[in-house]
Order: structure tokens, then C-alpha cells, then sequence
């Protein structure tokens, strides 16, 4: 089916962006009626970091293998969020982001910190293999560099302190103070400041100076995570701990932990932690701050808010949307999408066919895990916990190749899809969960909407194929979604196309529609 003619885009683009907005502001954090409800973002950006620059807010989240990576959004309210950019492009620091005869699931980039000198924005972060990292730029919008450090550190907290010195403070379990000059190459020696001693696994400190205070705002990770503080005079201790909140209520805010501390411009102290949130990811939570004794004390009698009144910024910004649905009419991904593992350039494209994303086969693989240019976003929750969130996508499969396999996953592990398979010159609708082929039926034609249902609540997702995009048809079985530490990032929707025999193949994807 070709593309419509201009009329027939420009009414569809309206309805369709009304809907995406109402639902959207029905799905964001903003009631509208001067509170806010968490979660912040019902999707996985976690490890927050946050920082003020002029009138505007900036948050950094983990996003480990999947690039365009290290996920810039902002804010001019604290509660409504857009895109801001994406400052690794790639990562070329080594054969395992390219999925070749490796990967680096669980791995990749981890808890950033975000911070603003002299003019200059700086992303520090570590990679379990390759070392430690560092992103700069004039702008959050970018572009940024980024280059190898000679000293990677484990959940950095950058700090450019007031006498023009800068620190870094990492560890786990063991927090250490390090003088880095101004490449952040060490100054000094690792100096042990503090020994965690709730329990092990003290981590993800951010370094702040406030009233002559130093704190470290660390957290002791893990589901019923625990966020403290430590305060010193001395940079380099000793420090005192505090407990700043302990929440193992059931429910959406249990074991909130790990973030930033944030000072509003009309004085207000807030921070925004993370919450694991079930199969979909870690979800960031804005909290309110106060000062009790010179502690940072977070929500409200010792308990995490749900809903609360929205932050004082001195005026009233409009509500924002974070965007899934993708019509493919532009020349550019947008911000959404990031790619599983390095993609091959070469082999994708927007402008081939204009309004379609065509994904060429890339190489030959036995399945989606090891497979390149698999096209991935986050899936956000729905604030009805009763209503799943559905994607719907139209792919076109006429220039598919034998062993050619197309479709829409929900990927983590375990994953599972829903795509067409090319078999000896037929065409196959499958149904794969987690490796295993559980359905399969022939269509004709050359064309086909396939459709991924996914509960954060329930922790089931489900598939179904039509020919109409009116009549669907359930296929295969329910996948029972997991957050497993070998992937180590939320489920995702994919689009992907792989080839198990020969490349040269490719697909047409029309559009990707959420809800």
C-alpha cells in the first residue's frame, strides 16, 4: 500500500496528535490542578542525575548497550519532561558493541554524573569493561565529545568545588575522594572517606556543598534500596551518616533510592530517586526536600509521596509529552529510539523510501538476541494499571529473503516476538518466545500489522497479527515478562528484521503506534 496522498497525511497527523496528546496528558505526571503524581516518568531512566543551568533542568539516566545512549531530558518545572538529546552516538570502544561474537548485555554505560562548569556541561560514567568516560559540550542540546579516561569511576559524582579543585567520589561499599586535574585525570590517590555499614553495597554517590557541608547522597541499592546521606566539613571526612528515607511500603514508591538532590530557583529542595518498578524498568520518582538539623529529609513524614503539590518555579509551564509513536515521515530517528548495540549504518535507512523505516538484513544469526540493527524505546506503563500498553505496527515483507525473520518483540529475557518469516518462498506469521517457535500460520499478500500487548502489572505481554489493522488474531502464548540483571535495562519494544541464511533482504516498516 503506498503512502496517502498530502490531505489524507495532514488530517491523519491531527487526529492522530490529538489522541497521542490526551493521552499523554492522561498518562503524564501533571494533573493540571497545581500537583503532579508519581511516578515521575512510568519508564525506565534510572540512575538519575540532575542539575539546574539557567532556567532549565537537566536529567541524565543509565542506558547501557542501547545507542544513541546516555539519555538527556529537560525540564522547566520538574515535572513535565521532553527530550533533549542523546550524547553518545555510538560507542566505538570495542567488538561487543557491534554484536560481534559478543555483547554487552548488563553492561555498557552506567550511573552518570551530570554537572555544569564555567560554561561547560560534563557526563562522567563508567563502563565495566572499558573504563571510565567523559562527555562534554556547550550545550545540553549538543553536540557532545566524549573520550577515555585514564581512571574509570564506579558510580562517579563529579565535583568542581568552590577553591577551583575538582573531585570525583565513587565506590561500592567503600566510598572514595579522588583530586582529578582538569582532564579528570587523578591528582591524588584514592582516599577511603566512608565505609558503608547498613549493609553492603553503598553506592551511586553525588557530591553537593551546601550551609559549609559537604554530602555525599548515596544509596544502598537493590529493590528495598536504602538513600542516605553523609555530611562533613572536609571533603575528605570525617562524615557522619543519615538515614534521608527508608519507604518498603507496598506499592509504587517501595525502596525508593538513588538521584539527586535538587535546589529550585524559588528555593524549594527536591530530589528525584528511582523506584524498580517490575519487567518494564526503573521509574523516576520526584520527592520533596526538607532541611531538618542540616539533613535532607525526603517526603513527607518518612514516606514517599504519590501525589503531592506540583514544585514552586515562580510561573506555570504546559504540560509535555514524551513520544512513542513514530510515523517514520522524517529524516532523523526521533529522540524515542535507540538501537540495541551499535547498529551498522550501511543498512537502515528513513530516506529510501520516504515514510517508511527500511531495515536491511545486517548479518546472518540464529536469533533476535545476536541480531544488529534491532530498533528498540522503552515501554511506558499505563497510570490504569488495569490497561496494558499495546504497539501496533505495519511492516511490508516483499523484499524479504528465505531464513529472513521481521516483526515487533518485547524484548529482555525473556523475550518473545511476533513477526514473518520467509520459508522456502512462503511466508510465515510466527509467534517465537524466548527462542522457541510456539505458533506459526500462513499469510498471503505483501503486508501485515502486528500488534504487542505488555502489563507492567500482570507481567504478561501478548501478540496478535491482522491484515486489516481492524480484525486481530491472538497468536502463540502470553511471554511472562522478567527484569533480569543479564540485561540489566527494562523490556523494550523492537522492531527488527534478521536473516538466518543469507542478507540482502529488507523490510518496510510504515508506522509504530502506541496505545
Amino acid at each position: 500500500m503506498s503512502k496517502p496522498y498530502i490531505f489524507s497525511v495532514v488530517n491523519l497527523l491531527t487526529v492522530f496528535l490529538v489522541v497521542t496528546i490526551t493521552y499523554g496528558q492522561k498518562n503524564g505526571p501533571d494533573r493540571e490542578t497545581n500537583s503532579y503524581t508519581n511516578p515521575l516518568i512510568p519508564a525506565d531512566f534510572p540512575d538519575p542525575d540532575v542539575i539546574f543551568v539557567n532556567d532549565t533542568y537537566y536529567m541524565v539516566s543509565t542506558t547501557m548497550f542501547v545507542v544513541p545512549g546516555v539519555t538527556i531530558l529537560k525540564s522547566k518545572d520538574l515535572v513535565n519532561w521532553e527530550y533533549c538529546s542523546n550524547a553518545v552516538s555510538r560507542f566505538d570502544f570495542g567488538p561487543c558493541y557491534n554484536l560481534d561474537n559478543c555483547h554487552r548485555y548488563s553492561h555498557g554505560q552506567w550511573a552518570t554524573s551530570l554537572k555544569y562548569s564555567n560554561g561547560k556541561f560534563y557526563l562522567l560514567f563508567i563502563t565495566l569493561d572499558e573504563g571510565g568516560f567523559l562527555c562534554t559540550a556547550s550545550k545540553a542540546e549538543g553536540p557532545w565529545e566524549i573520550k577515555k579516561l585514564p581512571k574509570g569511576f564506579y558510580d562517579p559524582g563529579l565535583f568542581f568545588d568552590d577553591d577551583g579543585r575538582i573531585y570525583v567520589a565513587h565506590g561500592y561499599s567503600n566510598i572514595m575522594i579522588t583530586e582529578v586535574d582538569q582532564n579528570l585525570a587523578p591528582k591524588s590517590q584514592d582516599s577511603l572517606v566512608f565505609r558503608g555499614d547498613i549493609r553492603k553495597g553503598l553506592e551511586g554517590a553525588h557530591v553537593y556543598k551546601i550551609n559549609n557541608y559537604y554530602y555525599l547522597y548515596c544509596t544502598y541499592g537493590g529493590e528495598d534500596g536504602i538513600q542516605v546521606a553523609l555530611r562533613s566539613k572536609n571533603i575528605y571526612g570525617p562524615y557522619e551518616q543519615k538515614v534521608v528515607i527508608q519507604d518498603t511500603t507496598k506499592g509504587l514508591n517501595f525502596g525508593i533510592h538513588q538521584g539527586a538532590l535538587i535546589k529550585a530557583q524559588t528555593g524549594e529542595w527536591w530530589t528525584i530517586l528511582f523506584v524498580d518498578s517490575g519487567p518494564f524498568g526503573r521509574f523516576p520518582s520526584l520527592q520533596p526536600v526538607t532541611w531538618v538539623d542540616d539533613w535532607p529529609m525526603v517526603g513527607v513524614n518518612g514516606k514517599a509521596v504519590i501525589t503531592y503539590k506540583k514544585p514552586n518555579i515562580g510561573k506555570t509551564y504546559p504540560v509535555t509529552v514524551l513520544p512513542t509513536s513514530d510515523e517514520f515521515n522524517d529524516q532523523e530517528l526521533g529522540k524515542q529510539w535507540g538501537w540495541n548495540h551499535n547498529p551498522d549504518s550501511t543498512k537502515w535507512s528513513l530516506t529510501q523510501r520516504y515514510g517508511y523505516l527500511r531495515l536491511a538484513t545486517a548479518k546472518v544469526t540464529s536469533n533476535l538476541r545476536e541480531a544488529r540493527n534491532t530498533l528498540t524505546q522503552r515501554i511506558f506503563a499505563n497510570r490504569n494499571q488495569d490497561i496494558p500498553t499495546v504497539s501496533v505496527t505495519r511492516l511490508e515483507f516483499g523484499q524479504m529473503k528465505n531464513g529472513d525473520i521481521a516483526g515487533l518483540a518485547v524484548f529482555q529475557d525473556p523475550y518473545a516476538y511476533i513477526g514473518v518469516q520467509k520459508q522456502k518462498g512462503k511466508v510465515m506469521v510466527i509467534m517465537v518466545n524466548n527462542g522457541r517457535t510456539v505458533a506459526m500460520t500462513s499469510i498471503t499478500g505483501n503486508n501485515v500489522y502486528l500488534k504487542a500487548s505488555a502489563s507492567n502489572t500482570t507481567k504478561k505481554a501478548t501478540f496478535e497479527y491482522s491484515l486489516d489493522n481492524k480484525n486481530y488474531v491472538p497468536l502463540g502464548e502470553e511471554l511472562t515478562m522478567n527484569f533480569s540483571l543479564k540485561i540489566f535495562t527494562g523490556n523494550k519494544f523492537c522492531l527488527f528484521n534478521y536473516a538466518t541464511l543469507e542478507t540482502g533482504g529488507y523490510v518496510d516498516f510504515d508506522w509504530f503506534r502506541v496505545n
